[in-house]
Formats: structure tokens, sequence, C-alpha cells
């Protein structure tokens, strides 16, 4: 249940390219709170909850708990969500022998593209696409519950 995972600004849509797959997503916090965060999501058909922890100094490692819902429990669920909602398109991108997910916002974060890649450990290297930018990784602004509050538009 430890996530370990490291966020990266994209330089170019050559991603998309490679993607092996993508799917819209729409989600809503129940709690922004930095010690713990709630969120619903629903990708395309599937609904979920997420409980995430306190991150870790280096910002890459965190507690994640998540559970597979019903789309209608999901949709009743972000009724109560804090408002903005996010929308945003995910595309998933193999590199190697990792999977790079990449987060294209819309609404009032459009513009912000963010790639995330699981490792095993927080030391793990891997191979970086040419697409990939900066890394984000710690950075607080950059993290979804953030976003609902301090939205890209406003940057």
């Amino acid at each position: 249940m430890l996530e370990i995972e490291r966020k990266f600004l994209v330089a170019s849509d050559d991603f998309k390219r490679n993607a092996t797959r993508h799917f819209n997503i729409v989600q809503g916090f129940l709690s922004t709170h930095p010690e713990r965060t709630v969120r619903v999501r629903i990708n395309d058909t599937c609904g979920y909850i997420t409980i995430k922890g306190l991150s870790s100094d280096s910002g890459m490692s965190r507690f994640e708990w998540e559970k597979d819902i019903a789309i209608d429990e999901a949709k009743d669920l972000l009724l109560l969500c804090e408002q903005p909602l996010l929308e945003k398109v995910r595309y998933e991108i193999p590199v190697g022998d990792l999977l790079f997910e990449v987060d294209e916002f819309k609404g009032l974060n459009e513009g912000l593209i963010i790639a995330e890649v699981e490792l095993t450990r927080e030391s793990d290297s891997f191979d970086r696409p040419d697409w990939l930018g900066n890394e984000v990784t710690g950075r607080i602004k950059y993290y979804n519950s953030q976003l609902v509050k301090n939205p890209f538009k406003f940057w």
C-alpha cells in the first residue's frame, strides 16, 4: 500500500504516438487535508475511492489505499466533493518495463500535462523518454488535490 512515484511536466505531445490506451477521468476530493486526501474518481465506466497519506520528505512515496466502487456510488459521492471537479484525459505509455501515465488536464487546468511513473523503490532508475520535461515530484502545487484549490489557469 506504499505508492512510490515520480512526476514530470511533459515537454511535447510526442507521447501520444506511443500511447497504448487513453480514457477520460473525472475526479473530486472529499478531503484535501495535507495529511490525508480522500479522492473519488470515475474512469470512463469504473468508479474508485482512494485515500492517500502524507508524502515522504522526498515527495516520492506515500500511503495509498484504493477500492473499486460502483459507478452510481462514485457519481453520488462526486456530488459531495469540493468544487470544481478535475477533468483530464489519461494516456498510458509503456517505456521499457514501466508504464508512464500522462494526464492532459481540462477545464481550469487546461494546458497542464503531467507524467507519472510508479516505481518499486525510490532509488530505481528508468529510461527517460524524449517528451519528458522537468521533474515536479514533491511540488505540492502539482498534486491533483491542490489543482482543485489553485487551478493552473490562475498561476
